[in-house]
Order: structure tokens, then sequence, then C-alpha cells
């Protein structure tokens, strides 16, 4: 129950963070509400594109890389495909390349920043519940 709540918590937290960012790039709640809808359906669907591609790469032998280079590159394309969805969500949404660059600059910043403290606390709801658990258990 504990994992839905978190995973429902997590795309709350994309969808507020999308909002905010747009709402402070335009001012304008209609573009932010668009961005707020858009942004993250086209994430959760070009993400299982993205990890499967990398998941066949790996399987593929990944090109004789290490394992924390290939993890390292994983993670910048992933950030590079969060911020390209940011530029070309905000640049529909407004028209305006500027505000796309904005956009793309500052999306994966304030996921960068949020989302650890999100898992963090998270993690310590998750820790608290176990306890609980053996606790009612012994």
């Amino acid at each position: 129950m504990i994992t839905a709540a978190k995973r429902l918590s997590q795309v709350a937290t994309h969808m507020g963070i999308a909002y905010a960012l747009a709402y402070a790039v335009t001012g304008s709640a209609v573009f932010s509400g668009l961005a707020l809808l858009a942004e993250p359906v086209i994430n959760v669907l070009l993400l299982p594109v993205h990890e499967a591609a990398w998941a066949r790469w790996r399987r593929s032998g990944a090109a004789g890389m290490p394992s924390q280079l290939g993890l390292a590159a994983e993670k910048l394309s992933q950030t590079a495909l969060h911020a390209g969805v940011a530029f070309g969500t905000m640049y529909v949404v407004t028209g305006s390349a500027a505000m796309g660059g904005v956009a793309m600059l500052l999306e994966p910043v304030c996921n960068v920043l949020v989302l650890p403290l999100h898992d963090r606390l998270w993690d310590r709801l998750e820790r608290s519940e176990n306890r609980r658990l053996v606790m009612s258990n012994a």
C-alpha cells in the first residue's frame, strides 16, 4: 500500500513542479494547466521506451563500458530526455523557444532538488511503518 501511495505522490510532485515552473515562466494558469497535464503524460510514455533501450544496451555487453560509467550515461540521457520534454511542452504550449529554454534548464534542476527530499520522506515513512509492523507481530 505504501508503494502505491509513494508512486502517486511522485506523480503529484512531478505535476506540481510542472505547474509551478510553467506558471513562473508564463504567469498563466491555463498554460500551466496544459503543461501540468502534458509533461508528465509525455514522460510516462517515453520513459519505458528509454529504460527498455538502456536494458537492451546493457544486455548487449554494454560495449565493455564500466558499470558506473554506464549508469552515469543512462542518468544523463534520462536528464536530457526530461529536459527535451520540458522544452517541447513549453514550446508547444506558449510558442516561445525562449520559454521552452527556460523550462528545459529549470525542470531538471527542480526535479534534482525536490525529488530526493520527497524520496527521503517516503523512505522514512516506510521504515516507520516497517517498525510498527514488526512491533505488532512480536
